[in-house]
């Protein structure tokens, strides 16, 4: 598959799995990947785009950790080629250097793929825009699947699939794109989508916790109350190199 015959960017909207979640240790062990739909006017799909997935035998074992989560196992893959070098990872840098990647945690997929070589020139994070669509931090968690029920998106879809999760992320995508429409003043589609890479490239602000003792509390209320905890968690931030922790726990702890 090439994309010679593009005369514009389109939305490619891509998942990884991958056997753990470490970029300097863990590699890909499937990608699947899919341009948007080609719709009319009201709205209706006129040509379904086209989805590719494929597993490959990653140079180390998948963690049991992740075949809980991906239900692929190294026996799956065993007779599978490297995705490195591959005929496969040829056509999808072509495709990524034509148009725009569309991820969920954009970060792990971008960090993932260039651990394999790929690079991927411009990308638009949903887990962001959510985040930063959220104004008023309503959303208890922001996970793909928790958005898709949140937004109350209906699709038919193998559970815990590679093909599945795609169209989850496109079906959380266009939602998306319509609250930001709504707040966009009459900006055009590409205007909009500029937008959205702009936000997808810098770091989120977190509003609430979603996790540990102070789960539901909003971390402006919890500097003011515990400013050790929050000191303590950027530096376990830090370790982890969390940008959008990092970014989020020096702003409330500079405000104060």
């Amino acid at each position: 598959m090439t994309t010679s015959n593009l005369k514009k960017p389109q939305l490619v909207f891509l998942d990884t799995e991958t056997t753990g979640n470490d970029p300097q240790k863990d590699r890909l062990c499937q990608v699947c990947y899919k341009f948007a739909d080609k719709k009319d006017k009201k709205g209706k799909v006129v040509k379904p785009g086209k989805l590719l997935v494929k597993n490959f035998k990653p140079p180390v074992p998948i963690s049991i950790k992740a075949m809980s989560v991906t239900n692929i196992t190294n026996k799956m893959v065993a007779k599978e080629r490297s995705f490195q070098g591959s005929r496969f990872a040829q056509e999808l840098q072509e495709v990524l250097n034509k148009n725009i990647m569309v991820a969920h945690n954009a970060k792990f997929d971008i960090a993932m793929l260039a651990a394999e070589g790929i690079k991927v020139p411009q990308h638009i994070c949903t887990l962001r825009l959510a985040r930063y669509l959220d104004e008023n931090s309503e959303i208890p968690e922001y996970s793909l699947q928790f958005l898709r029920y949140y937004y109350e998106i209906e699709l038919d879809v193998i559970p815990h699939s590679a093909e599945g999760d795609v169209l989850v992320l496109e079906a959380v995508f266009q939602h998306l794109y319509k609250e930001a429409k709504k707040k966009s003043n009459g900006a055009d589609r590409n205007a909009i989508i500029k937008r959205m890479m702009e936000i997808s490239a810098q770091p989120s602000l977190i509003k609430r916790f979603s996790f540990g003792k102070y789960n539901g509390r909003l971390l402006s209320e919890i500097v003011l109350e515990d400013r050790p905890y929050l000191e303590w968690l950027l530096k376990t931030k830090q370790a982890e190199n969390d940008e959008d922790w990092i970014f989020t726990l020096n702003y409330y702890l500079r405000s104060q």
